[in-house]
């Protein structure tokens, strides 16, 4: 007990919590597609004592719960961001723990997510990966791109502002090719020049870990998503923290701009 309690803290399972949460839910009102940004591995692991990648790898657990509770409450689609344009800064032997954590993620469930239905994509500049990365993923969409469960999309390589300008760069060489006119770019258009063409804009953004901003993931898409902060570190992040942010987003009002 003295080490699980020191690892996870208060992140094991409360059966008796999950199941008045889930009693609390609108099973008729879900959010279609959930966002999060999985932050706060480093500092869990840092107030352990550990190596930031073990908190790396303990992020990968919660993703796995988080992933299995949208499929079995039926979310159509879940977009984590897990590793940014940015991140490329970090420390290379911390890169390369990310990536291989990636290709060890996706080797050991994918198996169970496609007898699941869930459909694994992925958004970002996926050709800048290490070649391991890039056929692990590629691997993943040929065995799971029929299926039509969750579709669970991991941010790898992404960024919002370079997505829109790469954009706007596709929109730009239809106009001048003569494709596309001018006044017949609308946002519509946009939508169909981003790297989540054909999905849904977030209904609700989960950001653990305490931190308040959004880092660049989904500008554009984020518009109108409600956001939903918690001070609970990605790796202690559990199902019982999903069920709260859905209850919580189902107590809003969305009003898109109107009255």
């Amino acid at each position: 007990m003295g080490f699980w309690n020191k690892i996870f803290g208060k992140s094991r399972p409360n059966p008796a919590e999950e199941k008045e949460l889930l009693a609390a839910i609108d099973m008729n009102k879900l959010p279609m597609h959930i966002a999060i940004i999985m932050d706060g591995n480093g500092r869990w692991a840092a107030r352990r004592g550990l190596p930031r990648a073990a908190g790396h790898r303990a992020g990968v657990e919660s993703l796995r719960d988080i992933v299995k509770t949208c499929s079995s409450l039926g979310i159509k689609y879940l977009t984590v961001y897990a590793f940014s344009t940015e991140n490329w800064k970090r420390p290379q032997e911390e890169v390369n723990i990310l990536m291989d954590l990636l290709v060890e993620y996706l080797g050991k469930e994918m198996r169970e997510l496609h007898q699941n239905n869930v459909k694994v994509r992925a958004i970002g500049r996926i050709e800048e990966l290490p070649a391991s990365a890039q056929k692990a993923l590629s691997d993943a969409f040929e065995l799971t791109g029929n299926n039509t469960g969750l579709t669970l999309t991991l941010a790898l390589n992404y960024g919002g502002r370079l997505e829109i300008v790469e954009a706007v760069q596709k929109i730009a060489g239809e106009v001048l090719k003569g494709r596309l006119d001018l006044k017949a770019i609308d946002e519509k258009v946009v939508n169909e020049h981003l790297y989540t063409v054909g999905m849904p804009d977030p209904d609700l953004v989960i950001r653990p870990s305490g931190e308040l901003r959004i880092s660049n993931f989904l500008l554009w898409q984020m518009a109108y998503s409600e956001l939903w902060y918690s001070p609970v570190l990605w790796p202690s992040f559990r199902k019982v923290h999903l069920l709260q942010a859905i209850i919580d987003f189902q107590k809003r009002q969305r009003r898109f701009g109107g009255l």
